[in-house]
């Protein structure tokens, strides 16, 4: 990816917590709850935890945890599984996962390389995975190789819903979504990727679309299919307006 301009800032969890950094947790939708950390670390992502009756699922955690959050999430009923759409969005998986009896942590096997913590509680996982009943862990690739997204068949109000990090990233009109090997580098995908993306997502249903920064609140899934049929309209030379 990159470096800012100003170089890199190494930090700790007791240096942001004496920083009056604080976790924040507020619902979206009925069992979706959205985690942020104020003020701002890193790049900025949130967390989201998914309740369901088997248990809860915690999809790229933040950077940073407090024990005003590990006492909200075991409030709404812990975490059994720990998961994000890829390594630049894993957060401090492995510190929720300490803080909660060692809840699994699943890296796709195509990003096993990217690994900085190794732990007892990452789980390696590849293809399509069940992770709770109407929650499915699927593999787009695309970012990166190993880019997954998670399907809520319950989510929107049963019309389903896509927790998708950056692998397909909501587009600033909150109408469109879009996919890039790399975003700050402004790094397109070959048409091959995109269709690939197109084809994983394809058999499921959904209305909505959480990323790691904002949501596509409805018409989801026709949001995907023609603004990914434009991105290989481009790439392929099909428009000629430029």
């Amino acid at each position: 990816q990159y470096v800012p301009c100003g170089g890199q800032r190494w930090t700790t969890q007791s240096e942001l917590a004496a920083d009056d950094h604080r976790c924040e947790i507020t619902e979206l939708e009925d069992n979706l709850y959205v985690i942020t950390t104020t003020p701002r670390v890193g790049i900025g992502q949130r967390g989201l935890l998914l309740r369901t009756d088997q248990g809860n699922l915690l999809w790229e955690p933040p950077g940073f945890l407090d024990e005003h959050a590990i006492e909200r999430v075991r409030n709404l009923g812990g975490i059994a599984i720990i998961s994000a759409s890829h390594p630049h969005l894993v957060g401090s998986s492995i510190q929720w996962s300490h803080a909660f009896d060692h809840a699994p942590v699943l890296v796709h096997e195509a990003d096993r390389r990217w690994i900085r913590r190794p732990d007892p509680a990452i789980d390696l996982w590849s293809d399509t995975r069940e992770l709770l009943p109407e929650l499915t862990l699927i593999h787009c690739g695309g970012h990166f190789r190993g880019s997954a997204l998670a399907h809520w068949a319950a989510g929107a109000q049963q019309s389903g819903a896509l927790l998708t990090g950056d692998t397909i990233g909501v587009g600033a009109d909150r109408k469109s979504v879009n996919a890039m090997r790399s975003y700050v580098n402004n790094i397109p995908l070959p048409e091959v990727a995109i269709s690939h993306i197109m084809a994983a997502v394809e058999p499921y249903s959904f209305d909505r679309i959480y990323d790691a920064w904002g949501i596509l609140d409805s018409n989801a899934k026709p949001a995907v299919e023609f603004s990914l049929q434009r991105y290989i309209s481009w790439i392929r030379g099909d428009v000629h307006d430029f």
